[in-house]
């Protein structure tokens, strides 16, 4: 069964072949069809591989399909490591990926480019299982691109916008800057280790001078920041919501975001030999959270604060893995693909229902209408909020323990994401279910339950987001314990927190407690005063607007980045372009011009010119040989 693993990017790669160059003159329910099986079959291999892997006496196995390069001393096989970190996520990509794949049937029933979406969603599956399966930096960072690729295809999916188009080439441009870092510490690695294979660089890791290692572990980070949106290079992810609904969902929960965090985990041998490096992780990780948080606050767009929340807990799985809590950094990723890609398609299912309209100022009233979405957003709302007994109190507690011990004031930080995340998503409840309808008459006519393609999704992973929390249960499974005891090879600095009992339970009492506190002040402002949000700026208080204008991030890159560049590329046109390349072009070609009507004044038709001409040209050649 281990062998057939190399099947499950084959599907995905075969139906965006079979879309991509006959999509056109199928039928939207066989193209459809054709990219969901595909995903249902990568899910039930996966599924098989990973059950094998629990009875498995090696854990590990290297599946090699060919020599990929083979240079004077760079070989590179291409070669695929199933595993149990590879394994979870090949269930998360697959699983996820096939459900929002049948989301997507309902939802882009009336789309034109039918079979084009489909394709782009069966290649950024491809590329991002190329990610996690292999074996080496350099297959690693070819799916680590292609999914780059993908993003920026899917995100100016509707590219007659040009609004869109911008959004998705501020993915690409910003993901290019974080790739830079991410390929000079794999041109690092090779030269520090001599290959780029995991199985030949993480044993002799040592081998490094600690300054070397802080540099690759950085290095790798740097990559990270920029595919994980952490700061400095989070500002793309927010106006990637420009995609079709269920891209955001497939970016956020399944696929591009969380390979920053696989990459980290993969690579954790580096971090646990530099604390250096764990450090900065942990402290961007935090400064990202708390930020990302703070910006939720004041968002009215349904997706857009949705896409703040992705940031804020990538930055609380990126402090975790700078406290060393590489296991229960995984688990949250696989409770995160759950509740997120829920509210993400529950978000969808909203706008669905208010044709085309994404802000919740506009809404209320809407759970009598839309109650399929309204439970399932309200269990993906409570999930990430970090209530017990739902998926997210579970894998947040872990990474929450982890820190207080790591670092206690880091801790306190984190617990304040915490309860901004609980008040930002109820917010989001309140002003979207609740309260009367604040649309247009046209808009609550049209108001409606989706389609069964669409809630049927909505339902599983509903069930998902509460019961996948038992995963970390030693009773049941014990998801962190069986990373931890599997993954030797794989994550180095592993330990059980040293926290009593009683500390623990302390923890996460506070931890609820506070969250239903925020729940309740949401409550009290949004339901009961029935609060809206204002409609114009200068309603805002003074210290609302850096928040709203989400801390000016995109106006000091504009002001250091965008501007100094437009000022050099207008200088260099005036300058070296029209003053300098376009007169030596046009001297050159003015010379000749010249040069040429004096030499055509020859050619005048006149036999006795031709003939004296001639014979000056023979005296000319008598006399050179005669003075050689």
């Amino acid at each position: 069964m281990m062998k057939l693993a190399a099947l499950v990017p084959l599907f995905p790669l075969v139906g965006f072949i079979l879309n991509g160059l006959f999509g056109k003159k199928m039928s939207k329910g066989l193209s459809g069809t054709i990219a969901s099986v595909a995903m249902l079959l990568s899910f039930g291999i996966s599924l098989a591989v990973f059950l094998e892997l629990q009875t498995a006496e090696n854990k590990a196995t290297v599946i090699n399909l060919f020599s990929w390069i083979s240079s004077d001393t760079l070989q590179v096989p291409f070669e695929f490591l199933i595993d149990p970190l590879s394994s979870v996520f090949l269930l998360i990509i697959t699983g996820i990926g096939f459900l929002i794949h049948i989301y997507s049937l309902g939802y882009m029933k009336h789309d034109d480019a039918f079979a084009r979406f489909f394709a782009y969603l069966n290649l950024f599956v491809f590329f991002m299982l190329l990610l996690v399966m292999g074996n080496n930096y350099l297959i690693l960072f070819m799916g680590w691109e292609g999914v780059g690729l993908c993003s920026y295809l899917l995100i100016g999916f509707w590219f007659k916008n040009n609004a869109y188009n911008d959004a998705a080439k501020k993915a690409f441009i910003i993901n290019r800057i974080g790739d830079l870092g991410f390929l000079l510490g794999i041109f690092l690695i090779f030269t520090t280790y001599g290959s780029t294979t995991f199985g030949d660089i993480f044993p002799n890791a040592g081998m490094a001078s600690p300054a070397v290692v802080t540099t690759i572990a950085l290095l790798l980070f740097f990559g990270a920041t920029g595919k994980s949106a952490q700061i400095p290079l989070f500002t793309w992810l927010p106006d990637a919501m420009a995609g079709p609904t269920p891209v955001s969902a497939l970016i956020h929960a399944a696929t591009m975001v969380t390979a920053g965090v696989y990459m980290i985990v993969r690579s954790n041998i580096f971090y646990s030999m530099s604390e250096t490096a764990s450090a900065v992780v942990a402290i961007v990780g935090l400064a990202t959270a708390l930020i990302a948080a703070l910006i939720g606050l004041f968002q009215n767009d349904i997706k857009k604060i949705l896409a703040y929340s992705t940031v804020s807990q990538l930055g609380l799985m990126f402090l975790g893995l700078g406290a060393g809590a590489f296991s229960s950094s995984v688990f949250h990723v696989t409770t995160h693909a759950f509740f997120k890609a829920l509210l993400f398609l529950a978000a969808g299912s909203v706008i669905h229902a208010m044709g085309g309209e994404q802000d919740i100022r506009k809404m209320g009233g809407l759970k009598g209408k839309i109650k399929i979405t309204f439970i399932t957003m309200l269990i993906g709302t409570i999930a990430i909020s970090g209530i017990p007994p739902l998926s997210g109190f579970f894998s947040k507690d872990e990474i929450m323990a982890h820190v207080f011990e790591y670092n206690g004031l880091l801790w306190f930080f984190a617990m304040i994401v915490s309860a901004l995340t609980a008040f930002y998503m109820f917010r989001l409840i309140f002003l979207t279910f609740y309260g009367k309808f604040r649309g247009t008459s046209e808009q609550e006519h049209h108001l409606h339950e989706s389609p069964p393609t669409m809630t049927i999704p909505l339902v599983v992973l509903a069930a998902l987001a509460i019961f996948g929390g038992l995963l970390g249960l030693p009773e049941f499974w014990g998801m962190s314990n069986w990373m931890a005891e599997n993954l030797d090879t794989i994550i180095m600095h592993h330990h059980e927190t040293r926290l009593s009992h009683q500390t623990e339970w302390i923890l996460m009492g506070l931890a609820v407690v506070s969250a239903l506190i925020i729940i309740l002040i949401a409550y009290n402002v949004y339901r009961k005063k029935g609060l809206v949000p204002v409609e114009k700026e200068q309603q805002l208080k003074d210290w609302q607007r850096p928040i709203f204008h989400k801390f000016y991030v995109d106006e000091i890159y504009d002001f250091l980045v965008r501007r100094p560049v437009d000022f050099l590329s207008e200088s260099f046109y005036k300058v070296l372009d029209l003053q300098v390349v376009s007169l030596l072009v046009d001297g050159i070609g003015n010379s000749v011009k010249t040069f040429g009507s004096y030499i055509r004044l020859i050619q005048n038709g006149n036999v006795s010119t031709y003939i004296v001409g001639m014979v000056m040209s023979i005296i000319c050649i008598l006399l050179f040989i005669f003075l050689i």
